[in-house]
This record gives C-alpha cells, sequence and structure tokens, in this order.
C-alpha cells in the first residue's frame, strides 16, 4: 500500500532528522588566509623550529651542563651576597609598581572613554599608554642604563613604565565600566569631574584596581629578575656574572632563589586578590 504522505509534509520531517553541519562554511577570504597562515607556519617551521637531529646532540650537553651546575652552592659569603642582590630586586619591583599605579590612576581617568576631562585629546595619552605597553621591557631598560647608567634605579624606571603601560590600560577600562547612576546623581546636583571621580568612579572600580595593581606587582617581580640580565641591577645581574664566569653552581642557586620569590610572590598575591574580592 503506497504511502499517503506527501512530500510537502515529509521535507520538514526528514529536516529535522538531518545532522547539523560538523564545519561551519568557510568564505574564500578566509579560506585563502587560513591557507597563508598554514604555509607561512610550515615556512616557518623548517627555519626555526629545532630538528630530532639537533635535539640529540643538544641533549648530552644540556645534561652536562646541569651536571656541572649541582649542587648549588652554599658558601655563606655567596649566599649573603645573593640576599643582598634578592633584597634590591624586591625593592626595585615594589617601589617601581607604587609609583608606576600612582601615575596609572591619573593616566586612566585621562585616557577612560566618556570620563576623561580632555575629551577628544584623550587619545594622545592613551597612544602614550600604548607605547609604554607595546615596547618590550628589555628596551626600556637598555634605554635607561644608557641614560641613567648601570644599577638599581634604571630597573626602577622600567619598571616604572611597564606598570603605567599595564595598569594605565586596565584602570581606563575599568572606569569606563563603572555604574553610571552615581554618577549621573552627582553631575545632577552640579558635581565636577574631580568630584565624580572620587565619590562615584573609584569606589566602584577599587576591588579591580587592587586587582589589577596587584597583578602588575607580581609581574613586576619577575621583570625585575630579567632586567638584571642587561645591568638594570638586582638579582637577574648577579645571575648574567655567574654564567658569564662559568660559575654554573652559583647559577643554580641563583635560578633555585629566583623559583622561591616567584613561588612566594605568587601565592602571596593571590592571597590579597582572595581578600579584596
Amino acid at each position: 500500500m503506497a504511502s499517503t504522505t506527501s512530500p510537502d509534509t515529509a521535507s520538514p520531517a526528514i529536516a529535522r532528522t538531518l545532522p547539523p553541519p560538523r564545519l561551519p562554511s568557510i568564505s574564500p577570504i578566509s579560506f585563502t588566509l587560513i591557507v597563508v597562515v598554514a604555509a607561512l607556519f610550515l615556512a616557518s617551521m623548517g627555519q626555526v623550529a629545532p630538528s630530532p637531529e639537533k635535539l640529540a646532540n643538544g641533549l648530552p650537553r644540556m645534561a652536562e651542563l646541569v651536571g656541572r651546575m649541582l649542587p648549588p652552592n652554599t658558601d655563606p659569603g655567596f649566599l649573603q651576597r645573593m640576599g643582598w642582590r634578592i633584597l634590591e630586586t624586591l625593592q626595585i619591583a615594589l617601589v617601581g609598581t607604587v609609583f608606576g599605579v600612582i601615575i596609572s590612576l591619573p593616566m586612566g581617568w585621562l585616557t577612560a572613554r566618556g570620563i576623561s576631562p580632555l575629551g577628544a585629546l584623550r587619545h594622545f595619552p592613551r597612544a602614550l599608554v600604548s607605547l609604554f605597553r607595546t615596547v618590550p621591557d628589555l628596551v626600556w631598560a637598555l634605554l635607561f642604563v644608557s641614560t641613567l647608567g648601570i644599577g638599581a634605579v634604571a630597573g626602577t624606571m622600567t619598571i616604572v613604565v611597564d606598570t603605567v603601560g599595564f595598569c594605565g590600560r586596565f584602570f581606563a577600562e575599568a572606569m569606563e565600566e563603572a555604574d553610571k547612576k552615581p554618577q549621573e546623581a552627582l553631575h545632577a546636583i552640579g558635581a565636577n569631574r574631580v568630584t565624580v571621580l572620587c565619590g562615584a568612579i573609584l569606589p566602584d572600580v577599587m576591588p579591580t584596581l587592587i586587582n589589577s595593581s596587584l597583578f602588575a606587582l607580581e609581574k613586576a617581580v619577575r621583570s625585575s629578575v630579567v632586567l638584571g640580565l642587561v645591568g638594570a641591577g638586582g638579582i637577574g645581574q648577579e645571575l648574567k656574572v655567574a654564567f658569564d664566569l662559568f660559575q654554573y653552581r652559583n647559577a643554580s642557586a641563583i635560578i633555585l632563589a629566583i623559583f622561591v620569590i616567584v613561588l612566594a610572590m605568587e601565592f602571596l598575591t593571590d592571597r590579597l586578590r582572595a581578600k579584596f574580592q
């Protein structure tokens, strides 16, 4: 007996039982871009990726280097000198972060959309913050070492600039997302921009500002370790000397100390962020 179901009524039912397409449709332009990126990746991998032969030849040398680094140097005189360098590293990170956060507050206000008193001119300080953020830390460190000399001052200035580039952007975004109702209420009674900032915006975004500042401090500790490699003070400078003089046991002790410092700073900042959330 033939089915009485017409094709028009059967088509929706069949369509409902068909599985959805596994892959979304790709436009010709997107497909071309994917092919170009894949070709660039394959070409780059052939030029810069390590070959199995190089890895096989490098592993014995790596094992030999690790053997020369063990055991770490525990000489009291060296540990005392390393301790002072660690203290200098923490001072660079702390002072640079504090000054950077202080500068980032007005910079964030000046660059925040709809809040800045500069209007369209806010793009100029925004471009300055972008410049601070995009130029790598080591480049700033080289510039400050060349102008201020070798030492911790160059490292502190580098951290200040890096913190302004990091916090300036996040402070501005937090201020732009602040609740508008308290701001409108203060504007309605004739409050100026500074009053609105202090009375409505900052209290609303303060947890975000604190979290960003703690992230900046954690980032500064790691950065200050690396800055010493170019002469900007701190424990990184001692690490560079150890490798330059082939004092591998000293280098392993410094690397372990850096690991402990970074781990302790991450634990501390995580606890503080949890407390302020």
